[in-house]
């Protein structure tokens, strides 16, 4: 049981209203019957169904009663889909913006980076930046010297350390502005995903010292992802939001299975035509419009039968040199096997595609997929197009003669082929 010294985040109730561009519903008569739903505390009688009923007449519900607390030395990983509230916490949690209702306790300083660049100046030397972010956490300048050597030495800046950071790329930001997070004296750190932009080097030492961070130096860490193996690296404990509430709190795997399953697609025939692409999706030249699989129910798909599936690929103009690529991950989240298909051409206008998998090689189990359109370059090169997620799936083993029942969790999701005792050598 922890003690009561020991929490350093306490949130309460937190809510967080915004308003929006909509003023009125139209009539008077419907802004009072929306006025009197709310009043009461019921569902809004003109939204439309299935829209999100965080959208309260003038005001979005960004947050809407979140409560949870986080002890000492727990580094905590947040996910949920976008829009949320991810974000929104946070700059609750670093006091970018005041809730609406409710209270966030911080019991100690805070460094937090949300984005590229925050809280550095654009005119000041990274040097001078470094004193900056120490002074704003309450350090002396003698405190911040002692610190110096070893904020350059890990943000790999070291020959730009004295140059403005507006002449920074965005790859420099993100190492220096982590390197002061890090490496100043705060009990709480807040990371946002903005790790991304850096490479992966920097990336895997970035983890490394959040890790050293919470069980060694016992520092409190507060991460968002949507890299589930990250987190799953990371964090030893997880939240996950979704349309502004927590939904679940406690296990990294069980929570990330639990938000996985909830953004999976289900049934065998998915449409694309209204899903949000992640930003870095945005080029609009190739969509994958909808997936049908051949098998009635994807639940239950036999190791010994091929999958077969029909894909339909919008596409602006004929393009050649096309792949296709077919992740399969396990519940998790974790790249698990790739299947490629190479050389497609796309005509401008409607494509279909009828394609065959055999994935014999999974052991029985449930797995998450993946479709990407990616565009082959020279060398080896390529850029994704598009990427959707696919249906969760089960594989079972209905028609084996194997004596004993394969344990996916312990002895790995790929099953080989069965081993070939030899014969003696004379």
């Amino acid at each position: 049981m922890q003690q009561q010294k020991d929490i350093m985040i306490r949130v309460r109730n937190v809510k967080k209203k915004y308003k929006i561009g909509q003023i009125g519903g139209g009539t008077l008569r419907g802004d009072l019957q929306s006025w009197w739903a709310r009043k009461c505390g019921k569902e809004d009688p003109n939204t439309l169904i299935g829209t999100d009923q965080r959208l309260v007449g003038t005001t979005f519900m960004a947050l809407n009663g979140v409560s949870f607390e986080v002890y000492k030395g727990e580094a905590v990983g947040i996910i949920g889909s976008n829009g949320a509230g991810k974000s929104t916490l946070l700059k609750l949690l670093t006091h970018v913006t005041a809730p609406t209702e409710g209270d966030i306790d911080l019991y100690g300083r805070v460094a937090s980076m949300l984005e590229v660049g925050t809280g550095f100046h654009p005119e000041m030397t990274g040097r001078e930046n470094v004193y900056l972010n120490g002074a704003i956490l309450g350090m002396t300048r003698a405190e911040i010297d002692a610190k110096m050597s070893e904020i350059i030495e890990f943000s790999e800046v070291g020959d730009f350390i004295d140059t403005p950071v507006k002449r920074y790329s965005s790859g420099m930001y993100v190492k220096l502005a982590f390197s002061v997070a890090a490496h100043l004296d705060s009990e709480i750190m807040i990371m946002d995903e903005v790790l991304a932009v850096g490479d992966m080097k920097f990336q895997k030492k970035c983890l490394g010292k959040m890790r050293q961070a919470a069980r060694r130096d016992g520092k409190t860490v507060l991460y968002v992802s949507h890299n589930m193996a990250t987190i799953r690296d990371l964090c030893d404990r997880c939240i996950v939001l979704d349309q502004g509430k927590i939904i679940f709190d406690g296990d990294v795997d069980t929570g990330i299975a639990l938000y996985l399953a909830a953004k999976a697609q289900s049934g065998n025939f998915l449409d694309y035509s209204d899903y949000k692409r992640e930003s870095w999706c945005q080029c609009d030249d190739l969509r994958i419009r909808n997936v049908r699989f051949g098998a009635e129910s994807i639940e239950a798909l036999e190791r010994s039968e091929p999958v077969r599936l029909e894909m339909t690929v919008d596409a602006r103009k004929s393009t050649d040199s096309i792949g296709l690529r077919f992740e399969v991950r396990d519940e998790v989240g974790a790249p698990l096997a790739t299947s490629c298909l190479y050389g497609l051409r796309m005509n401008a206008g409607e494509n279909h595609l009828n394609v065959e998998y055999d994935l014999s090689m999974l052991s029985p189990a449930q797995y998450n997929t993946y479709f990407t359109l990616f565009a082959i370059g020279e060398g080896g090169g390529h850029s994704d197009e598009d990427c959707v997620p696919g249906p969760r799936f089960g594989m079972v083993d209905t028609y084996s003669d194997k004596q004993i029942e394969w344990n996916a969790r312990h002895w790995g999701f790929i099953q080989l082929p069965d081993a070939k005792l030899l014969p003696e050598q004379e």
